[in-house]
């Protein structure tokens, strides 16, 4: 049985994530490679490469009560708001502005005094306030101010399951805009993940289809006002893909990060549940998609460490956060051993082994990620963010293409032979095809491309070749 997600989405653990999701690791590793980002909201600066970026994970929301004795200082809480870790900061009861101003001085100290280009707030979906004006729309003016003061723009970065455009509307475009530069974008995890390796539990209910991977590349959220069966209730709002307020780059996508995996019950990575083909597909979709992509700390070259739920709590915690941990997956039908979250020895387990990037097998991933990341710096099509311009056409259960201009990006979890030809749809005469990159050995015959799955292929239309698809034998 395949490692499952937690029922939660997050798990209370406390952790500090930089630039390129990474967390835990031994030796110095390489540069980070990472897509472009925007700069904040209003900012005429040109997107800065986030490998000479610096952001820092800003956790208000899930430090939990063990060592936190901030509520014997001063109402730092509101105990009339509750959150998954205890009561919510409090942003909005009696004695709030004191609270926020601590806040507020918080993030200029790192993004003033210490020179940070950008925070990524944690959970904000749990900062409750119901004041006249929302916490992170004041930071986020705040922080428009200050990166006038410094002469530089500077980001913020919500991790947000509220699936809801006005998180990264500028404040005042709409009544609940709250002005944040970016956002996470749960559901092109969840879309790619449960395509890629069939799972369906938890919060993978509501996708798994190569349709829900249509919609979450073309739409952003598949959540964006309809049902979510998950949560029992409907979800999110949608995305106007033409929307001057935003567009793709504002929302941050990803393969694997430290919740997907480390909320699963061994910490296991895809590349230990799917063939390694399979997560070459879905790293093409989502690196040559039209949002800002996010490496998991080793994935660029399948490391084979997981990177299991670990912590260090008090005598009186430890012992409740293991068994907590063994229930909690019990409940899921998971029969195998948790690791212990207190065990150093499971900790050890999730540092990166640098050497395997130099076994042909991993060096061939991080080739091809390399590749990939070349060709959206290179290629003007897959840099450009303007969601109305992206396509996608479901070829089969098994295969999706992601169209961006002139560029195709055919991907497949299927084992075995996959043909598909990009002729016309009108059987007009085929036109050249270019081969950008390929996964495994490729054949182009005029404007018909075959290919051994799983795997993907990046072709590049000659000028005039309609983006219309139909499936081959």
């Amino acid at each position: 049985m395949a490692s499952t997600p937690s029922r939660s989405c997050r798990s209370p653990r406390p952790r500090a994530t930089a630039t390129g999701d990474t967390t835990a690791s031994t030796s110095t590793p390489p540069a980070p490679t990472t897509a472009a980002r925007r700069p904040s909201s209003g900012s005429s600066t040109p997107p800065t490469s986030a490998a000479s970026a610096c952001c820092w994970t800003s956790s208000t929301t899930t430090s939990g009560p063990e060592g936190n004795y901030l509520a014997q200082f001063g109402p730092y809480f509101n105990p009339a708001h509750e959150t998954p870790w205890g009561p919510a900061v409090n942003l909005d009861g009696e004695h709030s502005r004191p609270v926020r101003d601590f806040l507020l001085g918080n993030a200029r100290q790192w993004l003033v005094d210490f020179g940070l280009d950008g925070l990524r707030l944690d959970a904000v979906h749990a900062l409750v306030d119901d004041s006249d004006r929302h916490f992170l729309a004041e930071l986020s003016d705040a922080t428009a101010a200050w990166a006038a003061e410094i002469g530089k723009p500077l980001s913020l970065i919500a991790e947000s399951d509220l699936n809801q455009p006005a998180m990264v509307s500028p404040v005042g475009s709409t009544p609940d805009a709250v002005g944040m530069t970016m956002q996470w974008d749960d559901d092109v995890h969840h879309s790619l993940h449960a395509f890629l390796t069939g799972e369906r539990q938890g919060y993978y209910v509501d996708f798994g289809t190569a349709e829900t991977v249509k919609t979450a590349l073309t739409r952003v959220f598949v959540h964006d006002g309809g049902w979510s069966a998950f949560r029992g209730k409907p979800w999110g709002a949608p995305v106007d893909a033409s929307g001057e307020h935003y567009d793709g780059h504002s929302f941050v996508v990803f393969l694997q990060d430290h919740d997907q995996v480390g909320n699963r019950a061994a910490g296991d990575r895809i590349g230990r549940t799917v063939a390694a083909g399979v997560q070459a597909a879905g790293a093409a979709l989502y690196l040559l998609s039209a949002f800002t992509p996010m490496i998991f700390m080793g994935e660029e070259w399948d490391a084979t460490a997981p990177f299991p739920y670990f912590c260090d709590m008090g005598p009186e915690l430890a012992p409740l956060v293991t068994q907590g941990r063994k229930d909690e997956f019990a409940d899921t039908g998971w029969a195998d051993d948790v690791p212990d979250p207190e065990d150093p020895k499971t900790f050890d387990s999730a540092k990166l082994d640098w050497a395997e990037r130099e076994d042909p097998d991993h060096a061939r991933m991080l080739d091809w990620y390399a590749t990939l990341i070349r060709l959206r710096h290179e290629i003007p099509e897959l840099a450009d963010a303007d969601l109305s311009k992206v396509e996608v056409t479901v070829v089969d259960d098994d295969t999706v293409i992601l169209h961006r201009g002139s560029v195709a990006v055919l991907a497949s979890k299927a084992d075995g032979p996959v043909e598909v030809d990009l002729t016309d749809a009108d059987g007009e005469g085929p036109r050249r095809l270019e081969i950008l990159a390929s996964w495994t050995p490729t054949k182009v015959d005029k404007a018909a491309v075959a290919f051994q799955g799983p795997g993907a292929v990046v072709v590049k239309r000659s000028p005039g070749l309609s983006r219309r698809v139909r499936s081959g034998a």
